[in-house]
C-alpha cells in the first residue's frame, strides 16, 4: 500500500522541528515552507540543534519528504541584471541550506520575461540554474507550472520543457504541478485528467513530476488569473480532487495545500482528502 503524502504550507519562523510537530498535529506527514520571507531578504541562520530535532521528529512521524519554496521576489527571467543577480545568489544560498535536510525538494516560480520575450527569459533562467545547481547537491529543484498571467514563463508544458532541456544536470531538475495554475492556464484536469497527464508525459515525462500543489481555483479554466480557493469550494471541485489524489500516476507524489486557510482549515482539508484517498 502506498503512503498518501499530504501537507500544507507552514510558517518556518519557529524552525524545522516545530513544522514537523505542527504537521503531525493536523494530520499531515509532509509540509512546505518558505526558505525566507516570501518577499525576499536574508534567511535566518541555520540552527543545527533544531535540524537534529527535526530529523528525529521526521523519523517518528513518518515525514519522508519536505518542500522548500523560494521567495516570490525571485525573477530569474528579468531583463534587470541586478534582479537576476539577486535571484541567483538567493537560490545558491537556499540550495546550500537545503543540504542540512538532504534529499528533499526546492520549488520556484520560473519568472516573468517582462516584455523582452519568453525566449530571452527562458535563456536567463537556464543560465542561472546551470550556475547554482551542483553535482554534489541532493536537492531536486522544481519548476512550478504557472497560470499564465502577464508575462509569466511556465504557462504551458512546452515552456517548462525548454528550460529542462537547457539544464545540464537533469537529474537535479523536476516539476511541481499546481492544480489551480494548470486549470487557469487552460488544462482540463476536471474532464480530461488522463489527457493532461498524457500530454505532460509526452512533453516533459512523468518521471519529472515530483510534487503537486493541490488547490482549488476561484476562476474557470483558461482564466489566467491564479486565484486559489479552498478544496471543493472552487471551480475544480471535490470530485476532481478525488480523481487526482487516487490517480495511479499521481497517488504516490507528495501533495501540498496552498489554499486560503489557517491551520484549522488546513486540518479540515487534510481530513477531507484522507477520506477520499483509496489506494
Amino acid at each position: 500500500m502506498k503512503m498518501f503524502k499530504i501537507g500544507c504550507h507552514l510558517s518556518a519562523s519557529k524552525g524545522y522541528a516545530d513544522m514537523a510537530e505542527v504537521s503531525h498535529k493536523i494530520g499531515a506527514n509532509t509540509f512546505q515552507f518558505f526558505t525566507r520571507n516570501p518577499r525576499g531578504g536574508k534567511a535566518k541562520d541555520i540552527n543545527e540543534d533544531d535540524i537534529k530535532k527535526f530529523h528525529e521528529k521526521a523519523k517518528e512521524y513518518g515525514i519522508e519528504v519536505i518542500l522548500a519554496h523560494a521567495p516570490y521576489t525571485l525573477n530569474c527571467a528579468s531583463k534587470d541584471e541586478n534582479i537576476r543577480k539577486f535571484a541567483k545568489e538567493t537560490m545558491a544560498d537556499d540550495l546550500k541550506r537545503m543540504e542540512y535536510t538532504p534529499n528533499n525538494l526546492y520549488n520556484f516560480h520560473p519568472g516573468s520575461h517582462v516584455g523582452q520575450g519568453k525566449e530571452i527569459g527562458i535563456k536567463y533562467i537556464i543560465e542561472i540554474l546551470n550556475e547554482v545547481i551542483t553535482e554534489e547537491q541532493t536537492t531536486i529543484v522544481l519548476l512550478e507550472t504557472m497560470a499564465g498571467k502577464g508575462s509569466e514563463i511556465g504557462r504551458n508544458f512546452e515552456e517548462l520543457k525548454q528550460i529542462i532541456d537547457g539544464v545540464k544536470l537533469k537529474d537535479k531538475i523536476g516539476v511541481c504541478l499546481d492544480t489551480c495554475h494548470v486549470n487557469d492556464a487552460g488544462y482540463d484536469i476536471i474532464n480530461n485528467l488522463d489527457g493532461v497527464l498524457e500530454e505532460f508525459d509526452k512533453i516533459i515525462g512523468l518521471d519529472k513530476l515530483k510534487a503537486i500543489h493541490i488547490n482549488d481555483s476561484k476562476n474557470p479554466i483558461g482564466a489566467h488569473k491564479d486565484r486559489h480557493e479552498k478544496i471543493g469550494e472552487g471551480t475544480i471541485g471535490i470530485k476532481s480532487f478525488e480523481r487526482i489524489i487516487n490517480h495511479p500516476k499521481l497517488c504516490n507524489i507528495p501533495f501540498f495545500l496552498e489554499t486560503p486557510n489557517e491551520l484549522e482549515g488546513y486540518q479540515k482539508e487534510i481530513e477531507i482528502l484522507r477520506n477520499l484517498y483509496k489506494n
